[in-house]
């Protein structure tokens, strides 16, 4: 046997000896503490004189993981974190998408306020019909009348005190209270307004207009909502991947501080791999909090707390827009919510216009009442009984025709004002349009840049976690530092970070191309909890 094979033999069992002999903490000669347990190496020579240690081996990593750690991976000591965890509720309900958006249909407060303008704008064409409709009405009164007369003549006349006797007199004056009792019922009937048929026909279309807004805050609650819910898991995929580098950061502060120990490495590669936890500890503690906001505005979206919402599975194929071509998906948006709004709009204030002329046309009602009178102690004022009760009952039909004359140019003025507003709702009709035709374009460019995104991040992952181990291996055998591995771990991590928010991010994307076309509907949410885990 060879000198060199040997030695490499010695080195090789006191690496063993090394790994599995109890360690002692010890200092160097810098001041840094190890937090690892080291070898305690027993010197061959126990003659007296100095002791000689035969120079060990480099000492290598564990296997350092790649891939995601448990999300309750042990801290490392004297690091903690200043932010507490969100409190964990007591019951856990996991929800897919589609469930928390029903959920959310009864508790967001835009959607229950459109929900509560639909109702009122079908109340308000309730109104406008029934003022074309027959008005019919009771009128009833009961009344005590005291009458005070005088008069002079120049001869006398002869003043009847009862129905029986009376008496002579040039000054005629007399008092009398009698009552008076009456009950009648009137019916009007429009003929001819054209002002109200019109009036109609707008509360018919701000209906309409309401029910368009209802529609697109449905969909804007879905993009809200799903928003909400990526974000949630995004950032508690963050916190794992963040704990798993902050692992695998202490398994390499640990072997630098035990090669320094050993005298194979330098003061530096410890305390760069200190800076990089420190870092990584700051870094979770910011992805903590951030978890926290999250699960908050998912909570306010939907009222419920303790969600659960279920990741997209690893294998999970991102769907792609269908139809692939860009001039659909721009014709689809020529009638999406807010241009079928503005079109609305345009519609009555052209019907504005209309009844603004209606000012110089006449309106006919059909009149029809009924008037019964009775006067119990009879009625002074009539001919008739002016002593004894007496009853009478007064029938009336016809027709009434109103029709301005001169109202010091009001209706011309007004005529001006609403062709102004109807130029005012064109310009505005065309800007929708051509918002809605930007914004699906844009939405579908960036759906696409997502897809592709996607596609060169998993081949980045794929590289990033090769060139990981290869630093291990490198580090290993000598070829590479410290700082190469750290900076590789960190790559790692952020390739994977970026991955995961390019997968939600393309899956939110595409709600929004769909939303930009005003054709998206809770099918779309289904869709989606299909690619999530069961």
């Amino acid at each position: 046997m060879s000198a060199t094979t040997t030695r490499a033999t010695v080195w090789l069992a006191l690496a063993v000896i090394s790994t599995a002999a109890p360690a002692l903490a010890q200092t160097g000669p810098d001041g840094i503490t190890s937090g690892t347990r080291h070898a305690s190496l027993t010197p061959l020579n126990k003659s007296s004189g100095p002791v000689v240690y035969p120079r060990p081996s480099r000492v290598t990593p564990a296997a350092i993981p790649s891939a995601p750690a448990p999300a309750a991976a042990q801290p490392t000591p004297n690091i903690k974190s200043s932010t507490p965890a969100p409190p964990a509720p007591q019951t856990q309900d996991t929800q897919t998408l589609s469930a928390l958006y029903n959920i959310a249909c009864g508790y967001d407060a835009p959607y229950r306020a459109a929900l509560a303008q639909v109702r009122a704008s079908e109340a308000a064409v309730s109104q406008a019909r029934a003022a074309l409709l027959p008005q019919v009405g009771l009128q009833a009164d009961v009344q005590g009348n005291r009458l005070n007369a005088s008069a002079k003549s120049p001869r006398p006349i002869w003043m009847p005190d009862s129905p029986v006797s009376g008496h002579w007199e040039n000054n005629q004056s007399f008092t009398r209270n009698y009552a008076q009792n009456d009950v009648g019922i009137s019916a009007r009937q429009v003929l001819y307004n054209p002002a109200g048929k019109i009036t109609l026909d707008q509360s018919q279309r701000q209906l309409a207009v309401a029910q368009i807004q209802l529609a697109a805050i449905r969909q804007d609650l879905m993009v809200r909502l799903a928003q909400a819910y990526f974000d949630v898991l995004t950032a508690q995929e963050t916190l794992r991947y963040l704990r798993t580098l902050k692992e695998a950061v202490s398994q390499q502060l640990a072997m630098a501080q035990r090669n320094f120990q050993l005298g194979n490495a330098n003061v530096t590669d410890s305390r760069e791999a200190k800076a990089r936890l420190a870092t990584t500890a700051a870094r979770e503690i910011a992805a903590e909090r951030d978890l926290y906001v999250k699960q908050l505005a998912l909570e306010q979206l939907t009222g419920k707390t303790g969600l659960t919402p279920r990741p997209l599975a690893p294998a999970a194929s991102l769907p792609s827009p269908e139809p692939l071509d860009i001039k659909i998906w721009t014709t689809r948006a020529a009638y999406a919510p807010p241009v079928r709004q503005a079109r609305l709009a345009l519609e009555i204030a052209q019907l504005e216009i209309d009844k603004a002329k209606t000012g110089h046309r006449p309106s006919l009602d059909l009149m029809a009442s009924v008037a019964h009178a009775q006067y119990p102690s009879g009625n002074p004022m009539g001919s008739i009984a002016a002593f004894t009760g007496y009853q009478a009952t007064v029938g009336t039909v016809g027709i009434q025709m109103t029709w301005p004359l001169i109202a010091g140019g009001a209706v011309v003025a007004r005529e001006r004002e609403t062709q102004a507003l109807q130029d005012k709702a064109q310009a505005q009709l065309d800007d929708a349009l051509r918002g809605s035709i930007q914004a699906t374009r844009a939405a579908y460019a960036s759906l696409q840049s997502g897809l592709a995104q996607v596609q060169a991040l998993q081949a980045a992952q794929d590289a990033s976690r090769t060139a990981l181990q290869a630093n291990q291996l490198g580090y290993k055998i000598g070829a590479r530092t410290n700082i190469d591995v750290l900076n590789a771990q960190s790559e790692d991590f952020q390739t994977q970070r970026d991955l995961i928010h390019a997968r939600y991010d393309t899956l939110t994307g595409l709600l929004r191309l769909k939303q930009a076309a005003g054709i998206l509907t809770p099918s779309d949410l289904r869709q989606i909890d299909n690619l999530l885990t069961h």
